[in-house]
């Protein structure tokens, strides 16, 4: 079975387009696009690529060769994905030449590798490697919740699903991905349905893409099973409305970005060696993706042990956990995500009144911003607190009294503020000591009109509601 390809995805010049324009054209609208000219000055693009477009191997087993990663045998499904194994580097690369390492070889990896197309995947280079500047995150691409947090928290911090001993396998959604002519990554949509982009730093990908709007039709009938491979031979009555899906194409040449939106699913092909950098990222305009997924896995996990319902002791208890193992987080760990993010925005705000002066705050971008995260939040909230009678309290806790004490609550405050001093061309904004940041905490009268410590979704929806309302000064 063919399938229909619809159309190609819109490519434009990253240099020439402005973030609100991104915003407005594909964050909002959450549509794909490809992006050129934002690759230029990264060092990844002079190091890893030999003179005529390959990529650097025996660079890359040199500098980093001593590196385990999870790299994916593309001829081997097992269950929903390809089978991983992990491996060094040095490894990894000794098995895409199909020889031990030699000096200065240069070899392509199809002409040596002939058993397995072995996929290196996931590869969390940044966290593994902070003093190697192999890129600069592209403005565009800076409002990035997910990651900013997790260098600062866990996601999840259950010792069943978290080790100390691998950090960096599970810190954060900054990749690197290396692979050879024809290895490919199969049908899904993005961790946490994430915004994600991909950078091409040498190769060429062929990109396969299906709007949200027709997700449905390559599922099974009980919704349960996604197609794996839409170049198989699909059953027409395991998935009855697969022949209907209208496709998007892209094919990606080096040095350029694709943007991928939330709950798009595609399926990606290397067409002639390749490496990339890949980010996941959420921010306000897509948060509710985030959430609408945990609660359809809130229902899917309820859903799985309800016949044990009766004789379980803490059933709900249960059904948190088997959410967080099975997404990475559960309702109380995006709760505390949420409270985090609102008081940093909250500080943010105050900081911004007293800097600039009340008179600019409605008319201000990076202050309308703020606003925005915080609008975005209230509503997530609002959601998870009218399930409350059903699910309960979650069992969160956040002291913001205590939070101002932590230093890495400030550093997430610090960093948010960089990065939107960036995105609003404002680089000199949130420059200021810490001690600046701690007068602004006593001045701060919504954590004296307002209880600081949040409990409940209810809790924290007061929180945003008064602390936008101060604000905004209704």
């Amino acid at each position: 079975m063919g399938i229909q390809i619809g159309g190609q995805i819109e490519k434009v010049s990253g240099k020439k387009l402005g973030y609100n324009e991104f915003v407005e054209r594909y964050m909002e609208k959450n549509q794909p696009v490809v992006l050129t000219g934002l690759m230029d000055d990264w060092r990844a693009c002079r190091d890893w690529v030999t003179d005529d477009g390959q990529p650097n191997l025996q660079f890359f087993a040199t500098h980093f060769g001593k590196s385990k990663v999870q790299v994916a045998d593309c001829g081997t499904r097992e269950f929903t994905d390809q089978k991983r194994m992990e491996m060094t580097v040095a490894d990894f690369v000794e098995q895409w030449l199909g020889d031990p390492i030699q000096e200065h070889s240069n070899a392509s990896s199809h002409e040596a590798m002939s058993k397995e197309l072995l996929y290196l995947k996931d590869w969390h280079f940044v966290k593994e490697y902070p003093e190697y500047k192999a890129y600069t995150t592209p403005v565009l691409f800076c409002d990035d919740w997910l990651n900013m947090y997790l260098d600062n928290y866990h996601m999840h911090n259950d010792p069943n699903i978290y080790s100390e001993n691998n950090e960096i396998s599970c810190s954060d959604y900054r990749f690197v991905y290396m692979g050879a002519k024809g290895t490919w990554t199969p049908l899904h949509a993005d961790v946490f349905r994430s915004y994600s982009w991909s950078a091409n730093v040498c190769g060429k990908k062929r990109w396969l893409f299906l709007s949200p709007s027709q997700s449905h039709l390559v599922f099974g009938r009980n919704m349960k099973s996604c197609v794996y491979n839409i170049f198989d031979d699909v059953s027409e009555t395991n998935v009855p409305g697969f022949a209907k899906a209208i496709w998007l194409e892209s094919i990606q040449e080096p040095n350029e970005i694709i943007f991928v939106p939330s709950g798009w699913y595609h399926q990606v092909h290397n067409l002639e060696d390749t490496i990339s950098i890949n980010h996941n990222w959420f921010n306000a305009y897509n948060i509710r993706w985030v959430w609408d997924l945990l609660l359809r896995d809130y229902y899917e996990a309820k859903e799985y042990i309800e016949d044990i319902k009766d004789i379980c002791d803490d059933f709900e208890g249960l059904c948190q956990r088997n959410l967080a193992a099975n997404t990475g987080m559960n309702f109380s760990d995006f709760l505390i995500f949420l409270a985090r993010f609102s008081l940093a925005n909250l500080i943010q705000l105050h900081y911004f009144a007293r800097k600039n002066g009340n008179h600019t705050r409605h008319s201000s971008p990076i202050a309308q911003n703020f606003t925005f995260n915080l609008a975005s939040i209230q509503k997530i909230a609002s959601n998870i607190k009218s399930m409350e009678d059903q699910t309960g309290s979650h069992g969160f806790h956040l002291d913001f009294r205590e939070a101002l004490n932590d230093p890495k609550f400030f550093k997430l405050c610090t960093v948010l503020g960089r990065q939107y001093g960036m995105v609003h061309m404002e680089p000199d904004w949130n420059c200021d000591t810490k001690k600046a940041w701690l007068d602004d905490m006593r001045y701060m009268e919504i954590l004296g009109t307002c209880s600081s410590e949040v409990s409940t979704a209810s809790d924290l929806v007061k929180f945003v509601e008064h602390a936008v309302a101060e604000f905004m000064g209704v």
